[in-house]
């Protein structure tokens, strides 16, 4: 019996349009058949590497003439509602990089392009792949913490990541970045929806280089059925953070509670003549030659559930529902007041 394969698109060469080329060759189920990219050399340069026949540099002929099953749009956070839109309206499944979109207008336009179409979406908010938070939610769910009470999350980038890494920061927020996989981890975890959001911002380090976009956001969260947490997400750890996040978690329930250190975790340390750094072992790892972090496994799960044809892990209210909320934190955060999230 042949195995079915799902032939997938990649809307996106940048270095996450090369991770799901990576990992749909290496899946027994995938096939990366076409990518597109503005830039056509640099979509040719990951189709030669992958060995994708298909280069385009308009999304519009890929979605009309690509033999696709589905497609991974791996754009800007803000650029991505008229791609979805699109590949919907041909027909074609949909993985999309956090965040779903980043107006309100966008998320919901997608959503109804989904189920116009009767097509399948999924948001890659991989943080539920993450092998100590995952842990942690078997823990919740086996009754160790009791009934989750209050939390704490900081997940927040060095400054490299908005000054060098990302040319489009200015367009987008670290809220948008990071913040998406906090509030989806927060809401995973409590089970619970967000009820209301306090926040607070400070910015000026990254304006002073002539990046517009907040430095930092604190964020109150309240869930509907009474549990709270604090969120705190940067775009300005010092460089020389021997790790690219500061990532730090700790969960409190009604018998037990959690705690993570994902960046300085002690588990392995490297140091040169300069400085010690903690390598990578969660996120973009290798193994004899094999990618085995979080964010690879979100991808291949994407592919496992289209082969048989389960509910996603992340579903589309589910990255709906986070994309409103952070709306409410924005919002809180430029009125300096509460905000009721209305979904």
């Amino acid at each position: 019996m042949m195995e079915k394969k799902i032939k997938m698109g990649i809307v996106g060469a940048g270095t996450w349009g090369r991770t799901h080329a990576y990992i749909y060759r290496e899946h027994s189920n995938a096939e990366p058949v076409a990518i597109c990219d503005m830039n056509r050399e640099r979509a040719q340069a990951i189709a030669d590497e992958f060995g994708i026949k298909e280069v385009y540099t308009d999304y519009h002929e890929m979605a009309e003439k690509a033999d696709i099953d589905a497609v991974a749009i791996v754009t800007p956070d803000f650029a991505h509602a008229d791609i979805a839109c699109c590949f919907a309206d041909h027909k074609r499944h949909l993985l999309i990089e956090k965040p779903l979109a980043t107006t309100r207008e966008d998320a919901e336009r997608i959503v109804e392009a989904v189920k116009r179409n009767g097509v399948r979406c999924m948001v890659d908010l991989h943080n539920r792949w993450n092998a100590p938070f995952n842990t942690c939610k078997q823990l919740i769910e086996a009754g160790k913490l009791g009934d989750p009470y209050t939390a704490y999350i900081r997940h927040s980038d060095i400054k490299w990541c908005a000054t060098d890494l990302l040319p489009w920061a200015a367009k987008s927020s670290i809220l948008w970045f990071l913040g998406s996989h906090s509030l989806d981890t927060l809401r995973w975890l409590f089970n619970d929806e967000v009820k209301r959001v306090y926040a607070v911002k400070r910015e000026g380090i990254l304006k002073a280089e002539g990046i517009d976009t907040p430095d930092i956001y604190l964020s109150t969260i309240e869930f509907e059925h009474g549990g709270i947490a604090h969120m705190e997400n940067g775009w300005v750890t010092p460089n020389g953070n021997g790790n690219v996040n500061d990532f730090r978690f700790s969960i409190m329930g009604t018998e037990g509670m959690v705690n993570l250190n994902l960046s300085n975790h002690d588990l392995i340390t490297f140091a040169d003549q300069e400085k010690i750094m903690v390598p990578d072992i969660l996120v973009s790892n290798f193994v004899f030659g094999k990618c085995k972090g979080l964010s690879y496994e979100s991808i291949r799960d994407f592919i496992d559930r289209m082969v048989d044809d389960q509910e996603f892990r992340v579903t589309l209210e589910d990255s709906r529902k986070t994309c409103i909320a952070i709306l409410a934190i924005i919002e809180s955060a430029e009125k300096g007041i509460p905000v009721e999230v209305t979904y």
